[in-house]
């Protein structure tokens, strides 16, 4: 049986082998090859080296604006999401009654999609604010916060339940030694939980991170980019470059071959910085 898996094995794998070829490898090398040139369909391509990237950082400002506000809000989110999943995490492991029903409440906004979420905090941002006469494009600081909330309220419930299994997998002999010991809350929290559950706090603070600056769907059904591309993320931006105007496309493709860059070594330098912060269970 085993020979004759072996035998066959090309031959399963094949599918799946071309699938990732078609769907991923080849697009992906397309994509950089693309951002090389100008273009408005991919059999007209002329080759025009870095005009493409020097155009993406100094014809307008828009980029670099796309950049700093998404840093901002990766920074600010990435906090928020993870402390709140954690606070939660750490209330929903106490053995109260009903836990299992918060998990499942919590747990319920990672489910809905993110066009919809945007316009549904539309509404209610919007109603909240249109009591003191603006709106959420009265001013980018409200786009800012809103973006931040809606991304705290979608996704600290995936966290909490990552963050939960690492509580849960803590060895109850720690815990009991701390208490024969006399530790207080506070010393079992920063002493113990803390580094215990740091492998989940990597998980979390990856996703978070990438999720937090890959974001599209929610800051195009809340703000648009509005007040005057103040909100605009990175994919946004990208997005209105690739689809603005024709003969802007080479420019749109060189800020996502940036984009992606910029993403794989940030989440790099997050994954070796938390790494090296995790100890031996």
């Amino acid at each position: 049986m085993q020979k004759s898996l072996k035998r066959y094995f090309p031959l399963f794998v094949l599918p799946t082998v071309a699938a990732f070829l078609i769907a991923f490898v080849i697009p992906f090398f397309m994509g950089i090859y693309l951002s090389f040139t100008k273009f408005s369909t991919v059999v007209d391509a002329k080759w025009v080296g870095f005009d493409n990237y020097i155009k993406a950082f100094s014809a307008n400002t828009d980029f670099i604006n796309a950049l700093g506000f998404t840093a901002l809000f990766t920074l600010v989110s990435v906090i928020a999401i993870n402390l709140l999943a954690f606070i939660l995490a750490l209330f929903l492991t106490k053995g109260l009654k009903g836990t299992n029903i918060f998990r499942t409440v919590f747990f319920m906004p990672n489910l809905i999609g993110g066009i919809v979420l945007g316009y549904i905090w539309q509404l209610i941002i919007n109603g909240v604010l249109r009591s003191s006469g603006v709106t959420l494009l009265a001013n980018s600081k409200y786009g800012f916060w809103g973006l931040v909330v809606l991304m705290a309220w979608q996704m600290s419930g995936y966290m909490m339940i990552i963050y939960i299994a690492g509580i849960q997998n803590i060895p109850v002999e720690l815990m009991e030694a701390a208490d024969v010991d006399g530790a207080s809350l506070s010393q079992k929290l920063f002493k113990i939980t803390i580094p215990m559950v740091m492998p989940s706090f990597t998980i979390c603070s990856f996703l978070t991170l990438t999720n937090s600056f890959k974001l599209f769907d929610q800051n195009l059904a809340l703000t648009a980019g509005g007040p005057a591309k103040q909100t605009a993320m990175l994919a946004l931006d990208i997005y209105n470059t690739f689809y603005g105007s024709v003969g802007s496309e080479g420019i749109g493709q060189a800020k996502a071959v940036v984009f992606f860059l910029m993403v794989a070594l940030i989440a790099l330098f997050q994954l070796g910085f938390t790494r090296s912060k995790e100890v031996e269970g």
